[in-house]
């Protein structure tokens, strides 16, 4: 079976979640990652994350900002950081779940498709 693409992940909204569906495995969340460049598994492949360094501190505002919108539109929340004034992180998982599910994958896509500027090498 196949990963379903970035493209497929996006035409997709987040479905709200309460518990009681098992999370993710480890296999399938490794071939969900393999259409989402940067995002990689993190506390005990429990989660999600993906860093960024941001062109300034006010790009990193802006970035959560249009993450912020995007979140509640999807109703999925990820947890949004900012370290150091333009490293920024996000995490996504499912806290109903303490785990992922596939709405985490979704967001995760559509932040992607985020502009944000970053810093140049």
């Amino acid at each position: 079976m196949t990963s379903p693409s970035a493209e497929q992940l996006t035409s997709k909204s987040c479905v709200p979640c309460e518990g009681g569906v098992p999370p993710v495995g480890t296999k399938q969340a490794d071939g969900l990652l393999e259409n989402l460049p940067g995002w990689s598994l993190t506390h005990d492949a429990q989660r999600i994350r993906k860093d960024w360094l941001v062109k300034n501190f006010m790009e990193g505002i802006g970035f959560f900002q249009r993450v912020a919108a995007l979140a509640e539109d999807e109703g999925h929340h990820p947890d949004l950081h900012l370290e150091g004034y333009r490293n920024v992180w996000i995490e996504i998982w499912t806290h109903a779940i303490g785990g992922l599910s596939e709405n985490d994958f979704i967001l995760a896509a559509k932040i992607d498709q985020l502009p944000v500027q970053v810093k140049k090498k």
